[in-house]
């Protein structure tokens, strides 16, 4: 849901991949994060992810679904042959609180 209806609702487009890691880790990556393309970090900030904002999104939304989680952003490592145009994959990871890992186990 996040990464289809959510993510065009937002970006005008689906996210690239979702991925799960663990039952309670889940992994959304996006090429092209539209936040990282509008706003440029100093220097001294390094390699700041303002994709973070976005996280918040991703966040809100789990939570007031009824999904607590914690929710962070980061760059996956640079490929080359994959970024286009120089452009980094910001990933977002999803890791579910064990209480709604619990509860989906006996309803599932």
């Amino acid at each position: 849901f996040i990464q289809s209806s959510c993510w065009r609702s937002m970006f005008g487009r689906v996210a690239d991949s979702l991925e799960v890691y663990d039952d309670d880790e889940y992994l959304l990556s996006d090429r092209d994060c539209l936040v990282n393309r509008f706003i440029s970090v100093p220097k001294d900030l390094g390699d700041l992810n303002c994709g973070a904002f976005t996280a918040g999104f991703v966040r809100g939304i789990l939570h007031a679904a009824g999904f607590p989680a914690k929710v962070s952003a980061y760059y996956s490592e640079p490929n080359p042959a994959a970024d286009i145009n120089g452009v980094r994959t910001t990933n977002i990871l999803m890791k579910f609180e064990r209480e709604v890992i619990e509860r989906e186990s006996r309803l599932g």
